[in-house]
């Protein structure tokens, strides 16, 4: 059993979830509207490969993480800023996607790809880039107010009892 390359892939992992919470931290600063509109023309969902799919989104992806597994990207459009990962597995997303929705924000998720910034960015890119919209729940100390914390300091990293 090689188990050096799991560590070695979950490694790279969380080095990329630390940017992704980083970058959500200045994108959450503003929030959508929340209207729920932008369905009515949403193309199929885009396939290809970080460069391939950053382009029908008008970026130029300025590279952060280039392994095999996963590889990663901070763009600025139009829209405003967001991160576009792509991963070797479906698998592989979908740990990435679970552990990235602790730390709340956006989701634009396509088959092996996803984006995350800004409710109105995500929006915007679903119009070009078509998929799905998920919202992470961000844990932290809310105050027990039941909202969630804007600036994602209530965050600890783990959960333990």
């Amino acid at each position: 059993m090689r188990t050096s390359t799991k560590t070695g892939a979950r490694r790279t992992a969380r080095a990329a979830l630390a940017v992704l919470a980083l970058t959500l931290a200045t994108a959450c600063g503003s929030s959508g509207d929340g209207d729920g509109r932008g369905d009515e023309k949403v193309p199929k969902t885009a396939t290809g490969t970080l460069e391939q799919i950053a382009a029908k989104a008008a970026c130029k992806p300025n590279i952060q993480t280039n392994a095999k597994e996963l590889r990663q990207a901070n763009c600025t459009t139009g829209d405003g800023k967001y991160v576009l990962a792509t991963f070797a597995t479906d698998r592989g997303q979908r740990e990435w996607l679970n552990e990235a929705n602790d730390y709340g924000g956006s989701y634009l998720v396509g088959r092996k790809w996803i984006a995350v910034g800004d409710a109105k960015v995500v929006t915007a890119l679903r119009g070009r880039l078509g998929g799905s919209v998920e919202t992470g729940v961000q844990h932290g100390s809310g105050g027990g107010s039941g909202e969630p914390s804007k600036d994602h300091s209530g965050h600890t990293g783990h959960h333990g009892g």
